[in-house]
C-alpha cells in the first residue's frame, strides 16, 4: 500500500459522523460553528488526514459537546 492511500498506517478512526447524527448537526453548521472549512472536516470524517490541531480538537469537543474519545479511536493491529 502506497503511502498515498487512505489508510496509510495509522489506526486512528474518527467517529465524527455518529456524534453528527447523535446530535442531529450537519457538516457544514458544525463548519461554521468551530471555524473550520467543510473540506477539511469531510477529510477529518473521511479519515484522510495525518494530523489534527489539539486546538481543533477542542473546539469539535466543545460545539458537540463530547470528549475527544467520543470522536477518535484507536484500532489495534488486524483490527
Amino acid at each position: 500500500m502506497s503511502p498515498a492511500e487512505p489508510d496509510s498506517g495509522h489506526r486512528i478512526e474518527v467517529h465524527l459522523d455518529e456524534v453528527l447524527a447523535a446530535r442531529g448537526m450537519t457538516l457544514t453548521e458544525l463548519s461554521h460553528r468551530v471555524r473550520v472549512t467543510v473540506v477539511n472536516l469531510s477529510l477529518l470524517k473521511n479519515g484522510h488526514v495525518k494530523a489534527i490541531r489539539f486546538s481543533t480538537l477542542v473546539k469539535l469537543c466543545e460545539v458537540l459537546e463530547c470528549q475527544p474519545g467520543d470522536l477518535l479511536s484507536y484500532r489495534g493491529p488486524g483490527g
